[in-house]
């Protein structure tokens, strides 16, 4: 999901740099989108590895 997030930052700056605002926009907001669930997911993955841990100690 990072590797989406990072393609379509990518394609926000191409955008933004050739002068086509809407796109660029657009293509931000799903970046943002996109990362936030990583980080969402990641915390989550985070929680879990640790209450394994303790489980098996």
């Amino acid at each position: 999901m990072l590797k989406w997030a990072l393609i379509f930052l990518v394609i926000s700056l191409i955008s933004g740099f050739l002068g086509f605002s809407g796109i660029s926009a657009a293509t931000a907001g799903i970046a943002k989108i996109l990362f936030f669930i990583f980080l969402v997911v990641f915390l989550i993955f985070v929680v879990l590895a640790f209450a394994a841990g303790n489980a098996i100690l």
